[in-house]
C-alpha cells in the first residue's frame, strides 16, 4: 500500500513538474513566410521563355489531362523493391537529393532509407544510396528498432539538411516514435540519430509525412500525427539543436492523419489532412501563428485515405498535390489557390491517371502499361520484369491490378519550378518538374482528357 501511495505522489510530482515547464515556455513566434519577389522579377518571370531542353536533359511530356507540359522522370533505381514515401530538397548547386524507405515490403526487417541525387542541368537522378538501416539507428539509439519508414529531409535555418524518420520498436505503426538527423555537408554524410522525445513516459505513436515549416526565430514547426488508440494531428515546436519546446494538438482532427501546413503570412496558416476514415480532406486554419486552430472540418474534396502534399510558392500562391477521387489512388492531381485561399470548387491538373481509374486492369494488361513506360524511361527487359513483380505483390489480386500514384511531396526550388515526387505503383520513386506560372497561363478552353473525379459533399 505504502508503494502504490509513493507512486501516485511520483506521478503526481511528475505531472506537475511537467505542466510548470510548459507553463514556462515563451509562446512561439510568429511564421517565417516564403520571401517574396520584386515586381520586376515576377514580371520577368512570367515573360520569360521556357527553359530550353538540352540534348542532355529527357523531352518534356504531356500531363495526363494533357493541359501542361512536365519533365518526368524516375528516381529509384533498384529493381524488385517495394518504394514509398518520398520527400525532396533542394541543394545549394541547384539539384536535388530525394528520400524514401525501400525494402522487400513496407514494415519488412530489411527496409532501409535510400537517397538520390539529381542533377540540376541534366535532370538526370544518380544511383540511390542507403543513408539509414535498423543497424545503424540500432547502434545509434541503443535499443531495438523493428521497422522504419516515412524520411521528411529540409534544410534548417542554419543551412545544414535535417532528416526525421519514423521507427517502431514493437508493435505496428501505432508503436512509432520519431529519430532524427543531421548533416553539414548536403547529405554525404549524417550525425548519429537521435530520438525526437514528444513524451516524458511513453514517448510513441507519433509519426511525420509532413514538410517542417519555420518561426522568425529559427525554431521549427513539424506537422506530426498519432494512430494509438486515438488519430490526431499535432504541430511539435522544435529548437534549432532539435529538442521539442512544445507541442499543439489540431482540435477535433480525430481519425486525421499526416498534416500539410501552408503558411500564408507571418500569423494565418491552414493544415489539410488526410482522412483516416476515406471521406473528404480535412483541414484546420489558424490566425495567431498557431497558438491557437479551429475545429477541424471537411472540405470539399474526397479522400480515398492517401497521403497529401502541399507547398507556398515564392509568390504567395498555394499547392496541394492529391488524389482526389473517393475510392482509389489511379489518380494524382494538382490544386492550386492564392495565399489563404480555398481549394474548393477549384479546377484540378491531372499529373498522372490510370486511363481507367473505375476499374481494374486484368493482370497482363497491367504488365503491358508498366512494361511500357518502366521500358521507355531506361529499363532493361530483366529490370522491367523486377519492377512489375514488386507491383503485382503490392497491387494485385489473383485476376485484376490496381494502379497507384501515391503520397506526394512537392518543393519549389529557388529557379521557381515546382517539382514533385511520388510514389509510381508501389515500386518507383517518380520525380516531376513544372513551371507554375506557365501551367496557371493554360487557357482554360483547352480540352481536358476524360477522367472521372468524384467530389464529396462539404460538411
Amino acid at each position: 500500500m505504502q508503494k502504490d501511495r509513493f507512486a501516485a505522489l511520483f506521478l503526481v510530482v511528475a505531472f506537475v513538474l511537467a505542466g510548470w515547464k510548459i507553463a514556462g515556455r515563451p509562446p512561439a513566434e510568429n511564421f517565417a513566410t516564403v520571401k517574396q519577389p520584386t515586381a520586376a522579377s515576377t514580371n520577368a518571370r512570367h515573360a520569360a521563355p521556357e527553359t530550353p531542353v538540352t540534348a542532355s536533359q529527357p523531352p518534356p511530356k504531356l500531363s495526363a489531362d494533357r493541359r501542361f507540359r512536365v519533365d518526368a522522370g524516375f528516381v529509384s533505381s533498384t529493381p524488385g523493391e517495394a518504394v514509398h514515401a518520398a520527400s525532396v530538397v533542394e541543394l545549394r548547386d541547384g539539384g536535388l537529393r530525394a528520400v524514401w524507405f525501400s525494402g522487400s515490403r513496407e514494415g519488412a526487417a530489411d527496409v532501409a532509407i535510400k537517397s538520390a541525387v539529381m542533377d540540376a542541368k541534366s535532370l538526370r537522378w544518380s544511383a540511390e544510396s542507403t543513408l539509414f538501416e535498423r543497424k545503424r539507428l540500432q547502434r545509434g539509439l541503443w535499443r531495438y528498432v523493428k521497422k522504419i519508414g516515412n524520411p521528411v529531409i529540409a534544410r534548417a535555418p542554419d543551412g545544414s539538411l535535417m532528416l526525421w524518420m519514423v521507427n517502431v520498436s514493437l508493435g505496428g505503426w501505432a508503436g512509432s516514435s520519431i529519430t532524427w538527423a543531421r548533416s553539414g555537408d548536403e547529405g554525404a554524410s549524417w550525425s548519429d540519430p537521435a530520438r525526437l522525445v514528444t513524451s516524458p513516459f511513453l514517448n510513441i505513436s507519433t509519426l511525420v509525412k509532413g514538410a517542417p515549416v519555420f518561426y522568425r526565430n529559427g525554431e521549427i514547426g513539424l506537422p506530426v500525427y498519432h494512430e494509438f488508440v486515438s488519430k490526431f494531428a499535432e504541430i511539435l515546436r522544435i529548437s534549432p539543436e532539435g529538442k521539442i519546446l512544445d507541442k499543439t494538438r489540431i482540435p477535433g482532427s480525430q481519425a486525421s492523419l499526416q498534416p500539410v501546413l501552408l503558411v500564408a503570412d507571418p500569423e494565418h496558416a491552414q493544415i489539410y489532412m488526410r482522412s483516416g476514415r476515406a471521406t473528404a480532406l480535412m483541414t484546420s486554419a489558424t490566425d495567431d501563428a498557431g497558438k491557437t486552430w479551429s475545429v477541424t472540418h471537411a472540405a470539399s474534396w474526397p479522400n480515398p485515405d492517401s497521403a497529401l502534399a502541399g507547398v507556398v510558392t515564392a509568390t504567395g500562391q498555394q499547392w496541394l498535390a492529391l488524389n482526389p477521387d473517393s475510392k482509389n489512388r489511379e489518380i494524382l492531381a494538382l490544386l492550386h489557390t492564392h495565399a489563404g485561399g480555398s481549394f474548393d470548387g477549384v479546377k484540378p491538373w491531372v499529373v498522372e491517371s490510370s486511363a481507367t481509374p473505375q476499374t481494374r486492369l486484368s493482370i497482363s494488361d497491367y504488365e503491358r502499361v508498366l512494361d511500357e513506360e518502366l521500358k521507355a524511361g531506361g529499363a532493361s527487359g530483366a529490370q522491367a520484369r523486377a519492377y512489375i513483380a514488386s507491383a503485382r505483390r503490392q497491387l494485385c489480386g489473383a485476376e485484376t491490378c490496381s494502379q497507384e500514384f501515391s503520397y506526394p511531396y512537392l518543393l519549389q526550388s529557388r529557379d521557381g519550378y515546382l517539382h514533385l515526387v511520388y510514389t509510381w505503383h508501389r515500386s518507383r520513386i517518380k520525380h516531376v518538374r513544372l513551371d507554375p506560372l506557365l501551367v496557371l497561363q493554360v487557357p482554360q478552353t483547352v480540352p481536358v482528357a476524360p477522367v472521372s473525379i468524384n467530389h464529396a459533399p462539404a460538411n
